[in-house]
């Protein structure tokens, strides 16, 4: 029994690194974007606009990718990492390359994914939280090794 306190101990530990690194992701998402993911979020409950529920729907698949991709990375910095340090390391390494990724894929498109989530281009969200778990799970991959 003594043992099994341990390993609770320790995932108590890790979960208080892990929750605010989220946190802290979501903090830097939400401040690295122009537009307001929240407010489209709200405003997206009025369903009498079509563009405001389409521009939730984008803003709540890019937000959400992001999220996701950055989880996959916290988990693979869970299962690698050798202290907490460690892991709150990697977790602000993953959620910077989250923000350049998203950068990345503004830059290179020939068109503006900053403005095409707030007008409600759900294919744009989808893509860009695609690009987001794949980044997420490249980075994953990337700490393994």
């Amino acid at each position: 029994m003594e043992g099994q306190s341990f390993y609770f101990l320790n995932f108590l530990s890790y979960l208080g690194v892990t929750l605010p690194l989220m946190g802290f992701g979501l903090l830097v998402f939400t401040i690295t974007t122009p537009y307001k993911e929240f407010q489209l979020l709200k405003e997206g409950a009025d369903t009498t606009d079509p563009q405001k529920v389409a521009a939730a729907k984008a803003a709540a698949h890019d937000l959400g990718g992001k999220l996701l991709g950055l989880a996959i990375v916290l988990g693979s910095a869970i299962y690698h990492s050798v202290d907490l340090l460690d892991l709150l390391i990697w977790g602000i390494v993953g959620t910077i390359f989250q923000v350049i990724v998203f950068y990345l894929f503004e830059l290179l498109t020939p068109f503006k994914v900053v403005s095409e989530i707030p007008k409600g281009n759900v294919a744009v969200g989808i893509f860009a939280s695609r690009l987001s778990i794949t980044a997420g799970v490249l980075m994953a991959a990337l700490l393994s090794y």
